[in-house]
């Protein structure tokens, strides 16, 4: 099984409109939490016009500091599971939907590269978390082959792709649907 290929600008595009569609119908607004994106995320959804309708805002948090103070990641968990783990990205997905109106969050942690990997985590491991107000946090690992680019470009469609499939599940709170759907 190969390598998926390099989601393009208009792929990014594409999955930003899917994602703001699904947020105009149900009338919610999205906060995105971002590390290993730098903001990606944000940018594609803000370079939709209109988007100030449905995009609250964007956190860039690369540091331990920056995650602890602006999305109360815990220190504990910082310490123990390190930036790039579920549990990091669980809590910074809880913490962005705690601090800001919007309706749902989007949080991505990884290691784009192309240094900074281990053995236990090499370059292109990537955890992606959504949340939904009043529902649970959900959280998906992703390992993605390639240049730092194609792994952002990678996390930044997945993250997308989630987004859109939460909102327009049915039953809206599955846990194995949202996370097989963005594989």
């Amino acid at each position: 099984m190969g390598a998926s290929p390099v989601p393009t600008d208009a792929d990014l595009h594409a999955l930003a409109e899917a994602a703001a569609d699904a947020l105009r119908a149900h009338g919610l607004t999205i906060v995105a939490a971002e590390s290993c994106t730098g903001g990606w995320i944000a940018k594609t959804l803000t370079d939709l016009a209109g988007s100030s309708a449905w995009f609250e805002c964007g956190v860039v948090a690369y540091s331990y500091e920056a995650k602890e103070a602006l999305l109360g990641v815990h220190p504990h968990t910082l310490e123990r599971h390190g930036a790039v783990s579920e549990e990091a990205v669980l809590e910074m997905v809880s913490g962005a939907l705690a601090r800001f109106g919007a309706g749902i969050a989007v949080a991505v942690t990884g290691i784009a590269g192309p240094s900074g990997g281990t053995p236990e985590k090499p370059v292109g491991t990537v955890w992606i978390a959504w949340k939904r107000r009043g529902g649970y946090a959900r959280a998906r690992l992703f390992q993605y082959a390639g240049d730092r680019e194609a792994v952002r470009r990678h996390t930044v469609a997945a993250a997308l792709a989630g987004v859109r499939k939460i909102l327009t599940e049915s039953g809206g709170e599955s846990r194995r649907s949202v996370v097989d759907a963005v594989g």
